[in-house]
């Protein structure tokens, strides 16, 4: 179907959507669990489980789709998540037991990490080179407006048994309605007019970069002739990957792997319990402090879009990390030496610069690059590895987290000053590692890398 009749708003919306399904279903979970587990009668490891088995699904799902996606392109595979996303939610809306929980969990899990494989690289490839930060960092505005609408769901559910069904069926339900969204949307969205040029289908690409620049200054036959150009480059298939784009892949891992390893789901997580303990704040309230920090995560990732084709990529990396190392390292030495009762409120004045700091800078711009630094016909499975690696950063924190606190003997200073020391590691990543892309095509980024590339072979042959 042509993009003829679709509003550029619409097709960036639509095509975000997986992210807000993503950030939806995260956020549900914290609220629904804990009545779950009365409910079933489970027990912890138990209930844990039934949290953590999305991230199995999602860490299979990541990896499997990049290649499908390469094959069959990016709308088709949207259109497939959504259906798990649907089967999912309903799954687990009437789940009867642990057993069906679990299962129903790890099929939101692959809808979950196709979703966040496959977004960034299909925004990546319909954005114009002056736009595509922002519109990239739309992935990221629906994962921060998904935990949120999911802390409202939380809310609005609670202790209504609605249809002699119980409050948390409704919670995990609500998600049938952003799931339906997405499968609509994929069905009338364009397919991306890298893929399509990819697979000789210049006509359709035309068409669609037509309409989609539009009302902007960007020449799209001029852009249609450079994605040919790139795209008629000798192939080195999969191999490629281990050849000229390798720095693309140790980036892409590297930079999801920090993203999680400096702490902000624990942070996400953990924040009602340092209220609870900290202030003696009654436990019915903490879903308070959820909506609270989701606000400030939203908040700031808007800010995060309207600034990012104004600031180069790096910059905004390295302004993030030395926030969130300054924030978390001071926090982390009050809690060492300070009473309980007295470093609450700096603990929380400390945690709000902290989500700001990563908000505004490695929570969109890892997404969006990881849409960016792979060629072409790579950039399915490139994108798979760095969301993969996402996922397995964010399992290993999570797992690891209680356990390093219990380690510390409850004390808070303990695991942020683990977390102190990936985001002093994130500073130097980003000076030595992390190329710039802002401004730049992603037939030029492809090109200055394969240059880069030849260069370096041609200096070891010598």
């Amino acid at each position: 179907m042509k993009a003829r009749h679709l509003s550029t708003f619409f097709i960036f919306f639509f095509g975000a959507l997986g992210g807000l399904l993503f950030g939806f279903d995260t956020g549900i979970i914290s609220g629904a669990s804990p009545l779950i587990e009365s409910n079933f009668n489970l027990g912890t490891e138990q209930t844990g489980f039934i949290v953590s088995s999305v991230l199995i699904g999602s860490s299979v799902g990541a990896l499997s789709i990049g290649s499908l996606s390469d094959r069959f392109g990016r709308k088709r595979l949207l259109v497939l998540a959504s259906i798990l996303f649907l089967i999912g939610s309903g799954l687990s809306m009437f789940a009867q037991g642990f057993v069906s929980m679990v299962i129903a969990r790890i099929i939101l899990g692959f809808a979950v990490g196709s979703a966040s494989a496959l977004t960034p690289a299909y925004l990546a490839e319909l954005a114009d080179a002056p736009h595509r930060g922002s519109l990239g960092t739309m992935f990221q505005l629906m994962i921060t407006l998904g935990i949120l609408l999911a802390y409202v769901s939380n809310l609005g559910f609670l202790h209504h048994n609605l249809l002699g069904l119980r409050d948390w069926r409704w919670m995990l339900g609500s998600a049938l309605i952003p799931a339906l969204m997405l499968f609509v949307g994929s069905i009338i969205l364009p397919e991306s007019p890298r893929y399509l040029v990819e697979k000789g289908r210049i006509d359709e690409a035309r068409d669609v970069l037509h309409e989609l620049r539009a009302k902007t200054d960007e020449d799209p036959d001029k852009e249609l002739a450079g994605i040919q150009e790139v795209a008629n480059q000798p192939k080195g298939g999969l191999k490629e990957l281990f050849t000229f784009a390798r720095p693309a892949v140790i980036v892409a891992i590297l930079l999801m792997l920090l993203q999680q390893l400096v702490g902000i789901n624990s942070v996400i997580y953990f924040l009602p319990q340092v209220f609870i303990k900290g202030f003696g704040f009654p436990e019915s309230n903490a879903i308070w402090i959820s909506v609270g920090i989701g606000i400030v995560n939203f908040l700031c990732t808007i800010l995060a879009y309207n600034i990012m084709d104004r600031f180069n990529r790096r910059t905004i990396l390295l302004f993030g990390s030395i926030v969130m190392a300054l924030s978390i390292g001071i926090l982390s030495i009050l809690n060492f030496t300070l009473k309980v009762q007295d470093a609450a409120v700096p603990t929380m004045i400390l945690i709000g610069i902290y989500i700001f700091g990563f908000a505004v800078s490695w929570g969109p711009i890892c997404w969006l690059m990881i849409g960016e630094i792979f060629p072409l016909n790579v950039r399915g499975v490139g994108t798979s590895i760095g969301s993969a690696a996402n996922w397995i950063g964010n399992f290993i924190v999570s797992q690891f987290f209680l356990e390093l606190l219990h380690m510390f003997n409850n004390n808070v200073g303990g695991p942020f000053a683990v977390f102190t020391f990936f985001a002093i590691v994130s500073i130097f990543f980003v000076i030595y590692m992390v190329p710039e892309t802002r401004g730049k095509t992603l037939e030029q980024i492809e090109m200055d890398m394969r240059k880069n590339a030849a260069l370096k072979s041609a200096a070891q042959n010598k």
